[in-house]
């Protein structure tokens, strides 16, 4: 499968800013189910500096300034994702009552020297926005059985913050507390995503966040919006000896080919789609984000390099 996807991130300021800095992690990262084909990124107006490069995670990330003064900033990006069908046949042929159970596996990461497992437990400790804690802990306790296999309780993880917990835009910001989350049931797959994290972690398990892109299909006879798909979060469990899996919260699912890896890291801080420092601009600020996510035809398209073309 072959996504075309454009991600187009406006602000407008109230007066002018004098200065900025921002990174970005809006280019999609290579992963072992997909390739990035081609992608590109436009700044308006045009930055005075810009940068790519690998980050600790080996995501792409993009450093850019604008040093005269504008009253908006436009940053589009476009991409071209192959999701290779080992994707789909991995999922689907997936049995989650077999495998490393959940006592072996805490068991292996305290005394393995297997470089995956070692590199792994970095993922096990607290992150800014993601702390283990005793609540947390107790409200993954109930899936988690020591006989039980790991991926088959972190399943049911899944699915119990799927059916327990209420999708709510209005209720959460991106500086709400994980005590808050759970407290209200309430919030985004930013928050479910963060939620899961920090009940692994708190099991002892490495887990870690996932930033990307969710196709979204209109009903039977509509035609589809443009803007109307999203970024997306997930996340990402590790079982010793077996890798890394991923999981959704919010739709209750493993992802698969609907799912568009950006970047992953301990927490949404890692991989934030746009963040930095402006200087004056005034006291509010206007942003606007659209995304779009097509299937195309299969067709042959020759692996590139990152394209970076600045806009006046």
């Amino acid at each position: 499968m072959i996504y075309s996807i454009r991600h187009v991130t406006h602000y407008e300021y109230q007066k002018p800013v004098s200065l900025c800095y921002n990174l970005a992690y809006l280019l999609p990262r290579e992963t072992d189910y997909q390739t990035c084909l081609t992608s590109s990124i436009q700044i308006n107006p045009l930055q005075t500096v810009g940068r790519r490069r690998l980050d600790y995670f080996g995501n792409q990330a993009y450093h850019f300034s604008l040093e005269k003064p504008h009253r908006e900033l436009i940053v589009d990006v476009q991409s071209e994702i192959r999701v290779h069908d080992a994707k789909y046949s991995h999922e689907r042929d997936l049995d989650l009552d077999l495998g490393m159970t959940c006592g072996n596996a805490l068991m292996r990461l305290q005394q393995s020297r297997d470089m995956a497992d070692l590199e792994a437990r970095e993922f096990i400790l607290d992150s800014p926005m993601i702390r283990a804690s005793a609540p947390l802990r107790e409200y993954a306790r109930t899936s988690f059985n020591r006989d039980r296999p790991l991926l088959s309780a972190v399943r049911e993880l899944t699915h119990r913050i799927y059916e327990e917990f209420t999708y709510d835009p209005s209720s959460t910001s991106i500086s709400t507390p994980l005590a808050e989350v759970l407290r209200s049931k309430r919030g985004v797959c930013q928050d479910f995503a963060h939620f899961a994290v920090g009940c692994l972690r708190s099991m002892g398990f490495p887990a870690r966040y996932v930033s990307g892109y969710l196709e979204t299909l209109p009903p039977p006879g509509k035609i589809k919006l443009v803007g109307s798909d999203a970024s997306h979060a997930w996340f990402a469990v590790y079982s010793p000896g077996e890798g890394w899996f991923e999981f959704d919260p919010t739709n209750d699912n493993m992802p698969a080919e609907n799912h568009i890896t950006t970047a992953w890291g301990r927490d949404f801080g890692d991989v934030s789609p746009i963040k930095g420092v402006f200087f004056d601009g005034g006291k509010s600020q206007k942003l606007t984000v659209s995304v779009d996510v097509n299937r195309m035809e299969t067709r042959r398209i020759e692996t590139g390099q990152t394209q970076i073309i600045p806009t006046t």
